[in-house]
């Protein structure tokens, strides 16, 4: 059964750790008070020219602020009130960081913007010592860098939704028990428009269990179709998808140190140890991955992420270990690292290797090529080390793709060895001057190509390439577009291929002639 944790904290809490942060680093560290505990504090926001309070703590609300209240209403009611300006950008990057911290309790965490995160902590509570025990120690480190988060566990992310906002702090409910624990909260638990919820409420239901004892025909005729399905997400009738910040993956393997670790030969030891213990797991499962993910959780909270991927899926330790080494100069440890995850993705079933000298003289995969290719893309990434292969176009330039060096696959057909093409296609053809040729199709006798005129010895051509028109409107259509193709070679056995673009009967469009490839 799946067990989701809902974390949430009011708007104005992050923004105050997002603010303090920024202006001190070490604020962010656990032993760092906040210098304005005691003091009122609201975010400002402009609407229609005003400024206006856009969230409240819990002092300006005893003090009888509230959103929406106009800035100088607040000011003389309360002096000393502290406002910073309201930026929902950087409250949502200072959220999505919250999200990569907290992969250190589970694999699989969202986002609930403007102030809540989701974690399925499915299948990962007993690491912790369970559920309660997962939950305090979750609650004492974002309490520690002074974020009052209020947490609730249940089944359903609109159950654990309802419980951390609208009932008792630190609530776990009890498999398949949560209808009970949502009967006595108000209708806001249900996550609809204001307007829905008011229109509820003014009816005299100020509970869900009053909603719950209403038949299901009349509530949805009365009250609409999303309050019934927001009731059937919360009680686990329909299901909800949360959208994950990183992909969702039971290969995952995790090392807490009982000291935070800083040292560069620390940092490459752990990284070796949390990698053979994932490939452990992918050996005992018979699977190899293609792409591993590596974060290193510092003390101060900033989870620091690195990423290597395999050509073909793989699981050896000591290989993997190495496409990290070089990129552990880039993380900077700060105080110290306390935990460190790794991920597995793009997992997959592998056979294993045959090791013994009978095996044959054909090398594998991972004593060849592979290991090379590997480095070179995680040392200079995946978009500068590519192979050509062939797609289903007649366009020369559209003819050809980048795919990956090793692994990837093409459903296309090979190129055709009749019509053959050049090593080197340039990437837009070049013009050519000079041009001497009989009418209508003959190949050039001389052209002027980069300052140098080239006299035409031999020559195979015309090869007639049209342009794509059926995906063009039919107005664009126009016999400037179709090509005349030949290789020729000129007085020193240099091998071309050149175009002449348009027909010698078009008058108003005299036709051109275009280097696009060079066979040597």
């Amino acid at each position: 059964m799946t067990r989701i944790l809902c974390a949430w904290s009011p708007r104005w809490a992050i923004a105050n750790w997002r603010r303090r942060a920024a202006a001190r680093p070490e604020a962010a560290s656990p032993k760092a008070p906040s210098a304005d505990a005691e003091t009122p504090f609201a975010l400002v926001e402009t609407v229609r020219q005003a400024r206006r309070l856009a969230a409240v703590d819990h002092r300006a609300a005893a003090l009888g602020l509230q959103p929406g209240q106009k800035l100088t209403d607040a000011r003389a009611r309360v002096p000393g009130l502290i406002v910073a300006p309201a930026e929902p950008e950087a409250d949502a990057a200072a959220l999505e960081a919250l999200v990569d911290w907290c992969v250190r309790y589970s694999p699989a965490v969202a986002a609930d913007p403007p102030d809540g995160l989701f974690l399925d902590v499915t299948g990962v509570a007993h690491l912790w010592g369970g559920e309660a025990d997962l939950m305090a120690d979750l609650r004492a480190r974002l309490f520690a860098n002074g974020l009052p988060f209020r947490l609730a566990l249940a089944d359903t992310p609109g159950a654990a939704w309802a419980l951390a906002r609208h009932g008792r702090d630190g609530t776990i409910a009890p498999p398949g028990e949560q209808a009970a624990l949502l009967a006595p909260l108000p209708p806001a638990a249900l996550r609809l428009e204001p307007e829905a919820t008011a229109q509820i409420e003014r009816l005299g239901l100020s509970r869900l269990g009053q909603l719950l004892d209403i038949p299901r025909a009349p509530l949805g005729r009365r009250f609409g179709a999303r309050t019934l399905m927001r009731l059937d997400q919360a009680l686990g009738r329909a299901p909800e998808a949360l959208r994950f910040r990183r992909p969702p993956t039971p290969w995952m393997a995790r090392l807490a140190f009982f000291e935070p670790v800083s040292a560069p030969e620390d940092m490459a030891r752990v990284t070796q140890d949390v990698v053979a213990e994932l490939c452990r797991r992918l050996e005992a499962g018979g699977r190899g991955a293609r792409r591993f993910a590596l974060a290193f959780h510092r003390v101060d909270g900033r989870a620091l992420p690195l990423e290597a991927g395999l050509s073909l899926a793989g699981r050896d330790a000591a290989r993997i270990a190495r496409l990290f080494q070089p990129r552990l100069e880039t993380v900077d440890p700060g105080f110290g690292v306390e935990a460190i995850t790794l991920c597995a993705y793009e997992v997959e079933a592998v056979q294993a290797l045959q090791t013994r000298i009978e095996a044959g003289e054909t090398p594998a995969a991972e004593d060849g090529l592979t290991p090379l290719v590997d480095r070179l893309v995680n040392r200079l990434g995946a978009d500068r080390v590519w192979r050509a292969a062939p797609m289903e176009s007649h366009i020369p330039e559209k003819a050809v793709a980048r795919i990956a060096a090793i692994g990837a696959r093409t459903t296309a057909a090979p190129w055709d060895s009749r019509t053959p093409r050049p090593v080197r296609l340039f990437r837009r053809p070049e013009p050519l001057e000079g041009v001497y040729a009989l009418l209508p199709d003959d190949p050039p006798r001389r052209f002027r190509w980069r300052g140098r005129v080239h006299d035409v010895r031999r020559a195979e051509g015309p090869e007639r390439i049209g342009e794509d028109w059926w995906l063009r409107d039919i107005e664009d259509v126009s016999p400037v577009r179709v090509r005349d193709y030949y290789r020729v070679e000129d007085q020193d056995g240099a091998r071309f291929w050149l175009f002449r673009a348009g027909l010698y009967a078009d008058a108003g469009a005299p036709p051109q002639w275009w280097m696009h490839g060079v066979f040597g």
